[in-house]
């Protein structure tokens, strides 16, 4: 073998280790220009998988107690603001209106015996005023001539013109007219009371006014419940958890069924260190698990007033034991713009992902956001 036979094998070796720093150099530029490409696309825009749909729900419960005797309405059917959802037996608040209305009329005919009592008071007082002077002059007239008819028949029987008995009749019948005087005069006083007769029948007519207003209220209220045996949707949306059925034993307050509205938006649960740059109105690239295809467009709208943690069952005690330091997440509320296609189902707990473009900082900032 001679020299140059055996450098070959050296030069191939050489060769190999060159080509093989070149494909390590190579594949080290290639996931630096991934990592700058990555760096570069990420730059001014804040991310979370920890972001879910909501919706308005409307927990709908029966005002009145009863059995239910018709449901016009299934689970996840689609319902407009004022639609019947289910109806409860009013045969027992039909017979309370009929009973209010009973007690009504009857306190509107006890206010009109009161208010024609007054009017008759006011009428009859004076004439009776008139009626009782002019007797009392009367019996008083009679009484002054008896009284002198007296002391004649006393000098008459002086005299001995008259018997004893004549006399007697005489002082009798002076005293008799006397007390009619009297009790004329009391007459008249009494008649004189008419100020305060007028305010007694008034009172009775403000009484009597006052029951009827509260009958009226009575007839209001039963009517009320009796229109709350109708129960509607007061929005729109979709029906879900339905849990009444015809013959069903429903009592106030207890939620029989859910309203899911039609309008979703995103609560996105972003970390509080990616709140900074956050502002009003920043668009937001969304995308929706289920719907993978599809691109969506939203908007920042409002930062809860709390972390997430605040609000739990059991929020915890930092003050006491042991502290770790937890980087808290702050959910952010995001509104749909423009609104999502009517044909999809976009509901509550959906998992989406949302990508907030936080270079434009012209908006008004976050509150509770750490200051730029």
């Amino acid at each position: 073998m001679n020299e140059e036979q055996a450098a070959q094998p050296a030069t191939q070796a050489a060769v190999k280790k060159q080509s093989s720093r070149l494909w390590l150099a190579a594949g080290i530029g290639l996931i630096l220009l991934f990592a700058a490409v990555l760096w570069w696309s990420g730059r001014g825009v804040e991310s979370t998988d920890d972001a879910f749909i909501q919706a308005d729900i409307t927990m709908l419960a029966p005002r009145v107690a009863g059995t239910v005797v018709a449901v016009h309405v299934a689970d996840n059917q689609s319902v407009k603001a004022g639609d019947a959802l289910f109806e409860i037996d009013p045969a027992d608040y039909q017979t309370r209106v009929r009973q209010a209305e009973a007690n009504l009329a009857a306190a509107k005919a006890q206010a009109l015996s009161a208010e024609a009592d007054l009017t008759i008071t006011r009428t009859s007082a004076p004439a009776g005023v008139a009626q009782a002077r002019a007797g009392l002059r009367a019996a008083q007239a009679q009484a002054e001539r008896a009284k002198a008819d007296v002391a004649r028949y006393e000098s008459l029987y002086k005299k001995d013109e008259i018997s004893q008995q004549t006399l007697d009749q005489a002082t009798t019948t002076a005293r008799a007219l006397q007390a009619q005087a009297e009790q004329a005069h009391a007459q008249l006083d009494a008649a004189q009371t008419t100020p305060q007769q007028t305010a007694a029948k008034e009172a009775m007519v403000a009484g009597a006014q006052a029951a009827v207003a509260q009958a009226q209220a009575a007839l209001d209220q039963a009517q009320l419940q009796l229109s709350y045996t109708q129960v509607v949707a007061p929005t729109d949306g979709l029906v879900t958890r339905k849990n009444v059925f015809q013959g069903s034993q429903v009592a106030a307050g207890s939620p029989v069924l859910a309203l899911v509205g039609n309008t979703p938006w995103i609560v996105a649960n972003f970390k509080e260190t990616q709140l900074r740059h956050m502002r009003v109105g920043q668009t937001v690239t969304v995308k929706i698990d289920a719907y993978p295809d599809h691109k969506f467009q939203a908007k920042v709208d409002s930062l809860q007033a709390g972390t997430g943690s605040a609000f739990s069952l059991l929020p915890a005690e930092n003050a006491s034991g042991n502290y770790v330091k937890v980087v808290q997440r702050v959910p952010v509320k995001l509104l749909f713009d423009p609104a999502p296609e009517a044909g999809l189902h976009l509901v509550p707990g959906m998992s989406v992902v949302p990508r907030v473009d936080v270079a434009n900082d012209s908006g008004k900032r976050l509150d509770g956001a750490a200051a730029k």
